[in-house]
């Protein structure tokens, strides 16, 4: 289904992604600290007006797979967990372990303003993520389990104050996904207002004006990313939605929007050694954690697909609509190192990223002109398959340092291992032998 176009290697360990929503821009967040953001090739390979070129030649082999580094800084004095665009793609943001967020220019690095992340204690509180809601929503979860909102309705795209405008607590434990939710056909701005998120055993959904609105069962299970895809819902409703979420044990689990007590379907990505026959009944070993999770564009024409990133380093394509593993897509982002993230660029090309390396892959020129014999072979799928559901950053600012880049490295090396055993400790402790996995997005580091 994919094919790797190019390897992008970085000097440190890689926390965080982020694409820029209309160029081709890829910034990487580092456990030293450093913030980089990349120009990546342009897509497609044959000159417009070029009639001899060859339109199914990648990018890789006609030697136009070269990355360019744009600008690259020392952007926070400890690891780098978080990175976000604006909706426009005019402002960045990044959060570090110095519990610090920076705003700043996506092509020239220069820090537009900065704020302290707020703290119940006297520990500072690091983040966990970051996510821009809509042009007025700036979300940013912590260590601690908080979840603030920051007021952006400011001129220059930065926060209106340096003080959260709200302050929930959606889960026990730390914020590990947040997917928006699509406005209702009575939005008047078309932006989303309610998002769900994914913490510790459980979901939930969040309105920017009303705080919490739900949160689910104990699922058991750590629950570790998420995605919405649209088109799919119950019999009466096949386009409600719903929303795919996974887990540390290896098991997608499908929620229908707004039924959110308890999931409705399972897809089971990695058995493991023991196998998985139910939530309340799931073999202690479980399968490779789900770490990541995207959904693939639909304008690729490949129908209602995610692909989930694994912590063994693999990529799994799951098919929402047949709840199945396309297990012929044997794709492999690292061999020792966990998928920390998954997007679509622009281009709608797939951008992996873990350990040190970031992957851009893009589909295989055999599924975009198509042959016969492999329409044949979906004609047959497609008829088995209606019969089984009829049947059932350099820049020249300030805060820029780069000195001892060595100290630093290991210091993030250090975080991840604190970070992983923490987690550990948590599922072991909370999930006991139901649910638990023991396999962390950071497997390796140990």
């Amino acid at each position: 289904m994919f094919e790797n176009l190019c390897t992008l290697p970085l000097q440190a360990d890689v926390f965080a992604t982020a694409l820029h929503p209309t160029e081709p821009l890829l910034t990487v967040g580092l456990a030293s600290g450093h913030v980089e953001t990349f120009r990546l090739p342009p897509s497609g390979s044959a000159d417009e007006g070029d009639d001899d070129a060859d339109a199914d030649t990648s990018v890789l082999s006609d030697g136009r797979g070269s990355i360019d580094t744009v600008w690259k800084t020392r952007r926070h004095k400890g690891s780098c967990r978080c990175l976000a665009y604006g909706h426009d793609g005019r402002s960045l943001y990044s959060a570090g372990t110095d519990a610090v967020v920076k705003q700043f220019d996506p092509l020239t690095g220069q820090v537009a303003s900065k704020l302290a992340i707020p703290s119940t204690t006297t520990v500072p509180d690091a983040p966990t993520l970051l996510h821009v809601l809509n042009p007025q929503a700036l979300l940013l979860a912590t260590d601690s389990g908080a979840l603030h909102i920051f007021d952006l309705r400011d001129a220059d795209g930065g926060p209106k104050s340096r003080r959260p405008a709200q302050t929930h607590f959606p889960h026990a434990d730390y914020v590990s996904s947040v997917t928006p939710l699509p406005p209702s056909e009575e939005s008047t701005s078309g932006f989303p207002k309610q998002w769900v998120s994914t913490g510790g055993t459980t979901l939930a959904v969040t309105d920017v004006r009303r705080g919490v609105l739900v949160r689910s069962e104990d699922q058991e299970d750590e629950l570790l990313s998420s995605c919405f895809m649209p088109g799919m819902g119950p019999k009466k409703n096949r386009n409600n939605g719903v929303v795919a979420v996974g887990s540390g044990s290896g098991v997608l689990t499908l929620w229908d929007k707004g039924a959110w007590d308890d999931q409705q379907e399972r897809i089971i990505v990695d058995s493991g050694l023991g196998g998985m026959k139910g939530r309340k009944g799931a073999a202690a070993a479980g399968g490779e954690s789900i770490d990541a999770i995207v959904r693939v564009p639909q304008e690729m024409g490949l129908g209602k697909k995610v692909v989930c990133g694994m912590g063994d380093g693999s990529l799994r394509v799951v098919d929402l609509v047949r709840r199945e593993v396309n297990v012929s897509a044997n794709l492999r982002h690292d061999d020792m190192e966990g998928v920390v993230s998954l997007e679509f660029d622009s281009a709608n090309r797939l951008i992996s990223a873990g350990g040190r390396t970031v992957k851009v892959w893009e589909e295989l020129s055999e599924l975009q002109g198509g042959n016969d014999e492999e329409e044949d072979e979906d004609d047959e799928d497609d008829e088995d398959d209606d019969a089984g559901r009829n049947s059932a950053k350099r820049a020249a600012d300030s805060d820029g340092d780069d000195d001892d880049d060595d100290s630093d490295e290991e210091d993030g090396v250090a975080e991840m291992k604190r970070r992983a055993k923490r987690r550990k400790e948590a599922q072991s402790s909370k999930l006991g032998p139901m649910g638990a996995h023991g396999v962390l997005g950071f497997e390796g580091m140990d």
